[in-house]
């Protein structure tokens, strides 16, 4: 993504001490803002300016322009950028998300819109009395449901619960009962989540995340590195990755492959005698020099408990250093 510059017209909610809860942005965009900003988008939402005695709070029109190369600001400016990214005009780790959860506040979301944590319990009395039923409280938490703001078009969420703002998905993503996705996480191409995606970690055309799945969202020991699915790859039920994988890689069913973990590699998928006739022991590397290859099979020796890497189609696996297995 180029444009480093965002602007956008949104509704924040606003307690009565000053602190804003959440912003909700239905239009936001990329660029300067144009002198006026947009008028139809503004009278809108200024005919949705309110005051909710039961919470406490009241909504007000806000306009943000945001320098996406600094750190959010506000919380106006974060619920911008989240906004940005689940509705798909900027992919995960192109803006700068560093301390966002600092301009956030813990809010106490509940069915009747976003209150204040200090003192929830006179709110809930208060929302009781207003409403005549209990109000439903859906989480306390920093990040609220993507979907209650964003519901980017042709995608399925089972459970809008579990994939927060900020999220990224691309048109036909499926987000199965047990998915979740982060914020700054997702899909950049049709993908099935059946697992759990950490924040950072994006997900290619044709992948698939198994059931119990999950990732780790930045590689251990190596500086700025984020774990990443490419095209067409499968993580098994119940396995795990913390490294990067390149196109067509498989992590078989209950695997878990770190950056540290030893990996035997199995050329032409077993052993090979050497020049004598004998069968030599598999080189054995950590799996951060497999970061980034393609058409790799992880999977685990029944026998002996080892993690085994697989050239899959008779393919040679290509080390980090440049090196064939």
């Amino acid at each position: 993504m180029r444009e480093m510059l965002a602007w956008g017209i949104g509704l924040a909610t606003v307690t009565d001490s000053g602190k804003t809860l959440d912003v909700w942005y239905p239009e936001p965009h990329l660029g300067a803002m144009p002198e006026g900003g947009d008028p139809d988008l503004l009278a809108k939402l200024a005919g949705l300016e309110t005051r909710d005695e039961a919470r406490r709070v009241h909504t007000s029109v806000v306009r943000v322009v945001s320098d996406l190369r600094d750190q959010p600001t506000s919380t106006a400016d974060a619920y911008l950028r989240l906004h940005l990214l689940s509705h798909r005009l900027a992919e995960p780790n192109t803006i700068n998300l560093d301390g966002i959860r600092s301009r956030l506040p813990v809010v106490a979301w509940t069915s009747a819109g976003p209150c204040a944590v200090e003192n929830f319990e006179e709110t809930r009395f208060r929302l009781r009395a207003h409403y005549g039923h209990p109000a439903t409280l859906t989480g306390v938490d920093k990040f609220p449901p993507m979907v209650n703001y964003v519901v980017p078009e042709g995608v399925r969420i089972a459970s809008g619960a579990r994939v927060r703002l900020g999220a990224h998905l691309a048109p036909g993503t499926i987000v199965m009962h047990a998915g979740f996705v982060n914020y700054n996480a997702g899909s950049i191409g049709r993908a099935t989540i059946e697992g759990r995606l950490s924040q950072g970690v994006v997900v290619g055309e044709g992948s698939h995340v198994g059931g119990g799945a999950s990732t780790m969202g930045r590689v251990v020991g190596v500086s700025h590195a984020r774990v990443c699915l490419g095209k067409r790859c499968i993580l098994g039920s119940n396995s795990g990755l913390g490294i990067p994988l390149g196109d067509d890689c498989v992590v078989e069913a209950g695997v878990f492959v770190t950056a540290n973990t030893r990996v035997s590699l199995l050329p032409g998928g077993g052993v090979v005698p050497d020049s004598h006739g004998s069968f030599i022991n598999p080189k054995l590397v950590p799996a951060s020099r497999l970061a980034g290859a393609s058409n790799v099979l992880f999977r685990r020796n029944s026998l002996t408990g080892s993690i085994e890497a697989l050239g899959r189609g008779n393919s040679t696996i290509i080390l980090s250093s440049g090196e064939g297995a």
